[in-house]
């Protein structure tokens, strides 16, 4: 009998903190494909450069991947 007990609290807790996890996201503002952007040049990503900023700044960028060799 505890066990079932347990097992009903551990699920409405499952279930509100999800409802209230998803009701949170939903307000934040953010759009969809937001994550999906390359914002900067890490892991390869901003290779074509990096929008949003000037010309000098995306020079910038790209002269610290070439290499002093």
């Amino acid at each position: 009998m505890k066990s079932g007990i347990w097992f009903l609290v551990a699920t409405l807790m499952w279930g509100l903190g999800f409802m209230g996890g998803y009701a949170i996201s939903a307000r934040t503002g953010t759009e969809p494909g937001y994550f999906d952007a390359v914002e900067a040049a890490g892991y390869g990503g901003g290779s074509e450069g990096v929008k949003g900023i000037s010309a000098e700044m995306n020079d910038y960028y790209k002269s610290l991947l070439k290499t002093d060799e």
